[in-house]
């Protein structure tokens, strides 16, 4: 059966995600870590490190701003379990094995490793079963363990983007929901558009537009996590109308506005389906 849920972790900076799904996702970005594994099915993506498949039992995993899309193998449903760590919670994690994170990276986006797998199915097996006797010290077990052997040090180091480039993407940061004149932004970056658009496509991954694009509907996600109604942050993130931000939503995270909101603020499991 499709559909997402969303469990309760008791963990600050902790997210849980299972989900069933055949839904193919378009280039996007996270803001937090991710490590999971799929439990049935198989999976096709290409980021920054790669296009890779993936197939039941073999872990995933994705980094902050990594650009990355993904789509069923055989278009047939694929099963999978994740665990997105914000950056302040993964330094808590290992910080008494670095001194810092910013050179640290999840190096594969997908391989095997039996100890981590089985540490990372026992614990959402305990997510199925309910999470009252699951403690926030039993979770920080589990992701020191699995952390402290997933993540390793990048072998190369990130380029650094151009200040021409900083300053759109800071000022795309700043208000992701009004609309960005692209002649405005390339002026800012002393650039002419084609420049523009071939530079910041090549430093970041996506075009100015798709990262407006994905800035917003982060926004959008986020205040829905938060309470607000689909009507509310559609006018608040600047869609068109509410059916705008729906369609935009489904199609980016794979279930509607209102479903991930009533799955987000009460931890239940949700259809997938486009009512």
């Amino acid at each position: 059966m499709a559909g997402f849920r969303f469990h309760p972790t008791f963990l600050s900076g902790l997210e849980a995600v299972s989900a069933t799904s055949a839904h193919v996702f378009p280039k996007h970005t996270h803001d937090t870590y991710g490590i999971g594994f799929l439990s049935a099915g198989g999976q096709i993506s290409a980021s920054g490190r790669g296009q890779v498949e993936a197939e039941a039992g073999q872990l995933i995993t994705v980094n902050p701003g990594e650009v990355h899309d993904g789509a069923p193998i055989g278009r047939t449903p694929r099963s999978w379990h994740m665990l997105y760590l914000t950056p302040t919670l993964l330094t808590d994690s290992v910080s008494d094995l670095v001194s810092s994170i910013s050179d640290l990276e999840f190096e594969c986006p997908v391989f095997a490793d039996t100890d981590i797998r089985n540490h990372l199915t026992a614990l959402h097996r305990r997510f199925d079963h309910g999470t009252e006797d699951l403690a926030a010290d039993a979770l920080q077990e589990v992701l020191v363990l699995v952390l402290g052997k997933a993540l390793l040090r990048r072998r190369e180091a990130v380029p650094i983007l151009p200040a021409s480039l900083a300053r759109v993407r800071q000022r795309l940061d700043e208000d992701p929901t009004s609309l960005a004149d692209l002649s405005d932004l390339a002026r800012e970056a002393g650039l002419s558009r084609f420049q523009l658009i071939r530079a910041f496509l090549r430093h970041t991954g996506l075009t100015p537009h798709a990262y407006r694009m994905q800035s917003r509907a982060n926004l959008s996600r986020r205040l829905l996590m938060e309470g607000l109604l689909p009507a509310e942050v559609a006018a608040a993130c600047g869609y068109v109308d509410q059916s705008h931000m729906h369609r935009e939503f489904r199609r980016r995270f794979g279930l509607t506005p209102g479903a991930y909101r009533s799955a987000r603020l009460a931890c239940n499991p949700v259809q997938d389906r486009s009512d």
